[in-house]
């Protein structure tokens, strides 16, 4: 009788579920979104404006191609225009050798319908990349069998250590959530000195890039509430999701804007792995 019971209390409960839709992004316009690099590397300096989706839309982004896009350095005044590029549905300086430049500040300035949006950044020393090696390891318990790369390096600075390793796998961005490589120096940087090894194997033949990025803290910040909320897996403990904090800001309209502005020195090392033959 007791098991009877028990059954039909599951039951019970059972049909009582239902499934809950959130209103999450339900926005009455799309809000402009601006991905923004300025660096000391002019083939990484691009600026990417799109409008945003409602949390379920499954449509194809829309690309704002009609902004006015343009980088300032407050301090000498110079200004450097941006064009687009219909192809790549990028903007990028007019002037192509134009870079950034170690100690100056420089201002993203982003107009379009009415609206003006405004960054600022800080151009920093770029670290020390000493070497990147490679070695094949064994299958072990939470660990596939494969080649793993280590990145040697020198991180002298006392202040503003925030990191990005953006990884290329045979001329593909790895950009899933577990391929943000974000540190900085909350526990210190003896690990760069000693090997910082990237967490997950590749293969003979492989041809890896690695990128490495010093950002300023509100780029880095964002980045990391951006790889929180793709972990997020919408569990019933779950928080919801939310847009992270742009450290872009409306100076004219009654729009929001999401997206980040990135200022940053650029180190970049390419390896071909290939297996070593006593």
């Amino acid at each position: 009788m007791k098991r009877l019971l028990v059954i039909l209390f599951s039951i019970a409960l059972w049909s009582c579920q239902e499934e809950v839709v959130l209103p999450l992004g339900e926005e009455e316009s799309p809000i402009p979104t601006i991905e923004a690099y300025w660096t000391d590397q002019p083939t990484f300096n691009e600026v990417k404006i799109t409008l945003s989706k409602d949390y379920y839309d499954s449509a194809d982004v829309e690309v704002v191609n009609d902004a006015e896009v343009s980088i300032i350095n407050p301090n000498t005044g110079k200004v450097i225009p941006f064009v687009y590029l219909g192809g790549a549905n990028i903007y990028r300086p007019t002037n192509p050798h134009e870079r950034a430049i170690v100690g100056e500040t420089y201002q993203l300035n982003v107009k379009w319908q009415g609206q003006e949006f405004v960054s600022e950044g800080l151009m920093l020393q770029a670290p020390t990349v000493d070497s990147v090696t490679w070695s094949f390891e064994e299958e072990r318990l939470f660990r596939d069998e494969g080649y793993y790369i280590k990145v040697y390096g020198q991180i002298p600075f006392e202040e503003d250590n925030n990191y990005r390793i953006r990884v290329i796998e045979n001329d593909t961005l790895k950009n899933q959530r577990e391929d943000y490589l974000l540190f900085d120096d909350t526990f210190g940087l003896e690990f760069f000195e000693q090997g910082l090894e990237l967490g997950y194997p590749f293969e003979e033949n492989d041809k890896v890039r690695l990128e490495l990025f010093r950002l300023n803290r509100d780029a880095y910040d964002y980045l990391n509430q951006l790889v929180n909320l793709l972990f997020n897996d919408g569990g019933l403990f779950s928080p919801p999701p939310q847009n992270p904090d742009s450290n872009i800001r409306v100076v004219r309209g009654d729009t929001d804007v999401l997206g980040y502005f990135v200022v940053t020195p650029v180190l970049s090392r390419t390896v071909l792995i290939q297996a070593k033959y006593d």
